[in-house]
């Protein structure tokens, strides 16, 4: 039995051009909507994660706490429960599936928060990594829908450094002579763990490994056991035409790419209403600090408040280190309660 529900799209336009026929979103939620409708928040999944990578921060006493809000989890196209190239059926499986903005991603979020829920104002958005371009996103696309969002480790906008980490990502995948254009009989395994292993020295801090948390805190008995068990076995369930499906949603990023900013990046940041905590970890190597207080700086209603911490872009992330974590949820309380 399935744990999620699926909302039909129906034939979905996308922005660069193509349609999704039959197109799906996956979502879970956890606790109810209220009578008045005021209490959905939304929280978007992340880079090749699904709505159980998000459950970390939901739960009794929490900010997300499903006993005072209805939170629900809308799956990212290309994760393999969403429409994706794993299960969209010919002639747009596999490699020919078409590409999918961020934008596309909010869209369908928001059908399903208007037309399944009913809901017209949301008194927070939140997201890790991807989930955070979702929740800028969110804000810049449906200013006056959107009460607060709370970004962590993310950014509205791909840099050009992080846009060239993801090129040695996707050429470490490709590599895999099994790979064969997308068009794989087995799973391309070498060049999954190749990924992994170009993903393992960005998603930790020089610090974390420095000061040896993988084997201190996380109980791993070598790096190499951690590169292994923790990284490849990370990346190796995964479908890799949906990883580079969500790959090249990450790397075309952009809050202004559309008909309502035409590229004017600054005016999508500051037509973001919502009261805003920006949170970046002050060691990512993805989202550094620098682009999280450009954003701040062009944003009517934003603060700026990083992760003091050693494990870079996992600060944030899912429940990896149990003292950001509590820094996280008592900065959304705080935000909430605001």
């Amino acid at each position: 039995m399935a744990d999620y529900e699926i909302f039909d799209l129906g034939d979905f336009a996308l922005q660069r051009g193509a349609t999704l026929r039959n197109a799906k979103l996956a979502y879970k939620t956890f606790g109810e909507l209220n009578a008045k409708k005021d209490n959905l928040i939304v929280y978007p999944t992340w880079y090749s994660g699904q709505h159980a990578d998000n459950e970390w921060l939901i739960g009794s006493g929490m900010a997300l706490d499903p006993a005072k809000y209805c939170i629900v989890i809308p799956n990212m196209f290309g994760n393999g429960l969403s429409s994706s190239p794993s299960n969209t059926p010919e002639p747009y499986n596999a490699s020919r599936f078409p590409l999918v903005t961020a934008y596309d991603n909010v869209r369908a979020q928001h059908r399903l928060v208007t037309e399944k829920f009913k809901v017209q104002k949301l008194p927070l958005v939140t997201g890790w990594s991807m989930g955070a371009l979702q929740t800028f996103q969110w804000g810049a696309q449906y200013p006056e829908m959107v009460e607060r969002i709370a970004p962590f480790c993310g950014s509205a906008k791909c840099s050009r450094h992080n846009f060239v980490f993801l090129e040695g990502v996707k050429a470490a995948l490709t590599a895999d002579a099994a790979w064969n254009n997308g068009w794989y009989e087995k799973k391309p395994e070498k060049g999954l763990r190749a990924m992994a292993r170009v993903y393992a020295g960005w998603g930790f801090s020089q610090a974390f490994y420095r000061q040896k948390l993988d084997l201190e805190t996380l109980g791993f008995s070598s790096l190499e056991d951690f590169l292994i068990a923790f990284w490849e076995g990370f990346f190796l369930p995964k479908d890799a035409n949906n990883l580079l499906t969500m790959l090249w949603t990450w790397q075309n990023g952009d809050i202004s790419d559309n008909e309502l900013y035409k590229g004017d990046f600054k005016k999508a940041l500051s037509s973001i209403r919502a009261k805003t905590y920006v949170m970046p970890s002050r060691t990512d190597l993805y989202f550094p600090p620098e682009d999280s207080e450009f954003e701040v700086a062009n944003m009517p209603n934003a603060k700026f408040i990083p992760f003091e911490s050693i494990w870079g872009h996992f600060a944030g992330g899912p429940g990896t280190s149990q003292q950001d974590v509590k820094f996280l949820d008592g900065k959304l309380k705080d935000l909430l309660a605001s």
